[in-house]
C-alpha cells in the first residue's frame, strides 16, 4: 500500500485519537479507568499496529513521527496510572494474545502439525503394542508412569516420592516444570528453527506415547480424568511456544531484507506476546493440575468441565479482540 492510500484509509482513527487525548490533555482528567472514553484502548492499539507499518514499509519521517508521538501520548494516558499492570494484563488477555495468535496462525498451524501428528501415530502405535515405548523411554521413566496412574495409587498423577506433598507444593513444581518446557520449545528457535521443532516433535511422541500405553495397560479411569482438565491450556501453550519459536526461525533462516541480527529481533518481538500469553495459559494449567485433576471428584464431572474449557478455549481464540488484528 502507498503512503498516500494509507493515510487516506486511516486519517479518521488517528484524528479521533487525537481529539480524545487533546481532550485528556487539555482538562487533566483524573487518572482512572472510568475517565477515558470507552474506545480509547481499541483505538491505541490500531494506532500502534498503524505506526508498525510505517516503519515496516518505510513511509515518510514526518508520518513516522506523528504515528509515533501518537503512541507515546496514548501509552501516557492509558498506563501511566495507579493500576496500570493490572489494566495493561486485562487488555492484553482480552485482546492483544488472541489477536496476536491470530495474526500468525500459519505458524501456529504447522507449530500444531509438528505437535499433534507423531502424538497421534505413535500414541495409537502404542495402544496396539506396549513394548515399543520402551524404545521411546528408559525402563525407569515408564515405571514411573505406571506409577502415578495405578488404580491403586491413591494420589493419582504423584508418584510415592511426592505423594505426601501438598497441593500448593504440587502447583510450584507443575510451574517449574510447565513453563520450563514451553520456554525451551520458544528459545530454541534460535537454531534456525530446527530446534524447535525437534522440541514440538519429540513432546509429541512422548506425550502420545504415554498416552496410549497407560491406555492399553487399562488406566483409563485413573490417566484421561486427571490429564483431561488441563489438557486445553497445556497442549495448546506448547503448541503456542512452538509458532513463537519458529517465528524466531524463520528470522534466522529468511531476514529479507533486514540483517539477520535485525529480522531476529523483528520476529522476537512479535513472539513475544505469544510466549507471554502461553506463560499464563501454563500457569492456569498448573493450578489445574494441582487442586482440581487429582480430586477426588466423580469422573463424569471432570470430563464435562475438560469440554467446557477446551471450547471456551477455542472461541477465545477465534473470536476474542477481533479489531486489533485487522477483523471484525
Amino acid at each position: 500500500m502507498k503512503q498516500e492510500q494509507f493515510e487516506q484509509r486511516y486519517q479518521l482513527v488517528w484524528e479521533r485519537l487525537e481529539q480524545q487525548l487533546d481532550e485528556l490533555e487539555q482538562f487533566r482528567l483524573r487518572r482512572t479507568g472510568d475517565d477515558l472514553p470507552v474506545d480509547l484502548p481499541h483505538l491505541y492499539r490500531q494506532v500502534c499496529n498503524h505506526y508498525a507499518l510505517s516503519r515496516a514499509r518505510r513511509y515518510s519521517p514526518q508520518l513516522v513521527g506523528y504515528l509515533h508521538r501518537l503512541v507515546l501520548r496514548g501509552h501516557q494516558q492509558l498506563y501511566t496510572r495507579r493500576g496500570a499492570w493490572l489494566w495493561r494484563l486485562l487488555t492484553f488477555i482480552a485482546s492483544d494474545f488472541p489477536a496476536t495468535l491470530r495474526l500468525n496462525i500459519r505458524y501456529f498451524l504447522v507449530a500444531l502439525a509438528l505437535f499433534l501428528l507423531p502424538a497421534l501415530l505413535v500414541g495409537g502405535y502404542c495402544m496396539f503394542d506396549d513394548t515399543f515405548i520402551h524404545s521411546l523411554m528408559s525402563d525407569a521413566e515408564v515405571s514411573k508412569m505406571e506409577e502415578m496412574y495405578r488404580p491403586d495409587n491413591a494420589r493419582t498423577g504423584r508418584t510415592l516420592e511426592r505423594s505426601a506433598d501438598s497441593d500448593f507444593a504440587m502447583f510450584g513444581f507443575y510451574i517449574y516444570n510447565n513453563i520450563g518446557i514451553g520456554f525451551r520449545t520458544f528459545a530454541m528457535g534460535i537454531l534456525a528453527g530446527i530446534g524447535t521443532v525437534f522440541s514440538l516433535f519429540y513432546n509429541g511422541i512422548v506425550i502420545g506415547g504415554v498416552a496410549g500405553y497407560l491406555s492399553s495397560l487399562g488406566y483409563t479411569d485413573t490417566f484421561w480424568p486427571f490429564v483431561s482438565g488441563h489438557s486445553a491450556l497445556e497442549l495448546t501453550a506448547i503448541v503456542i511456544s512452538g509458532a513463537a519459536g519458529l517465528m524466531v526461525g524463520r528470522g534466522v533462516i529468511s531476514p529479507g531484507r533486514y540483517s539477520r541480527l535485525d529480522a531476529i529481533r523483528l520476529q522476537a518481538g512479535r513472539a513475544i506476546p505469544l510466549v507471554m500469553g502461553a506463560g499464563l495459559m501454563l500457569l492456569g494449567a498448573a493450578f489445574i493440575e494441582a487442586f482440581w485433576s487429582a480430586s477426588d471428584l466423580p469422573n463424569g464431572v471432570k470430563y464435562v468441565a475438560a469440554v467446557i474449557l477446551w471450547i471456551m478455549m477455542i472461541f477465545y481464540f477465534i473470536f476474542a479482540g477481533r479489531g486489533a488484528d485487522g477483523t471484525r
